[in-house]
């Protein structure tokens, strides 16, 4: 009995020994989980910039304001005269002093530019309503950015930079701003399409878009006339784009006084400068600097 007794205490005793060798520390198990964690966790993104300085040309005033990587206002909006004639050197030294307190508030990691004329390539091809003089295939992002000392700079049409604070995001979405001229862009699920400069195709047997529904021909035909002259060209885009959403903006679409239809709604002027936050946005505007493997199509979207 005795034998058999201490046989078993011997058993219990080794079972024991088992369990405690195998047990981890608390401490350790801790650890293991922590690195665990650590290893699963996902990538993080890059962070967005905070300050964006847009600014908004156009042909009777030069606006900006920085704002954030959402559009939000981060300061108040400044305003001058755009100066007349205006060559790109006297352009980029006007902007320049215009900006200078708002960088020194909040310095800008980005430039985002809405310019009234044709732009390609961070370059001006027309100028209509700056003086043809001198704005023949100008680089003025460069430019611009080369005098801030601002690397990052982008451009678009004025109409553009508008239309990505007004648009949705669904379908096909057109832009028409009412101003100085007449500026247009076209959206197709929050990307923006090529642009067509429609300002300067004929809408009457004498008159472009310009010179039909602008604020000189608002001024010459009166506003009752020139109302019914924004209703035809609204009657003309819709079947030229059959668009789902017309969105209308620019100094002028406060003037309008006929009943709009149920897919077109105006925007408020100051809308111009929050767009410029979207020009940051990978898949707003498709260009080879942006998505080269995708454009080329050597990678994928990422």
């Amino acid at each position: 009995m005795a034998t058999a007794r201490k046989t078993t205490t011997k058993q219990a005793a080794k079972k024991v020994t088992t369990k405690a060798t195998t047990k981890r520390p608390a401490a350790s198990r801790k650890a293991a989980v922590k690195k665990t964690a650590v290893k699963k966790a996902p990538a993080t993104r890059a962070r967005q910039p905070e300050n964006i300085l847009a600014i908004d040309i156009g042909g009777t005033g030069l606006k900006a304001a920085i704002i954030d990587a959402n559009g939000a206002m981060r300061t108040e909006r400044v305003r001058v005269e755009t100066p007349h004639p205006c060559p790109p050197d006297l352009l980029v030294e006007t902007l320049h002093t215009l900006v200078q307190p708002l960088i020194a508030q909040y310095p800008p990691q980005h430039v985002s530019i809405g310019f009234p004329g044709f732009v390609r390539d961070n370059r001006v091809l027309t100028a209509p309503h700056l003086g043809v003089e001198g704005w023949h295939d100008v680089p003025l992002a460069r430019l611009l950015g080369e005098r801030l000392g601002i690397a990052s700079v982008r451009m678009i049409n004025d109409a553009e930079m508008q239309g990505f604070a007004a648009i949705e995001g669904r379908g096909l979405e057109f832009v028409l701003t009412l101003g100085t001229g007449a500026g247009t862009a076209l959206f197709r699920d929050g990307e923006l399409m090529p642009h067509l400069e429609l300002a300067h195709h004929p809408v009457s047997k004498k008159h472009a878009y310009d010179e039909y529904i602008g604020d000189a021909a608002r001024k010459k035909a009166g506003n009752k006339r020139w109302n019914r002259r924004v209703e035809k060209v609204i009657g003309i885009l819709d079947s030229l784009v059959h668009y789902d959403k017309l969105w209308i903006g620019g100094g002028n679409a406060e003037r309008l006084t006929f009943a709009l239809p149920p897919n077109v709604a105006t925007v408020p002027n100051d809308r111009g400068i929050e767009g410029g936050a979207r020009l940051w946005h990978p898949r707003s505007v498709r260009e080879t600097r942006q998505l080269p493997a995708a454009t080329l199509r050597t990678g994928e979207f990422e």
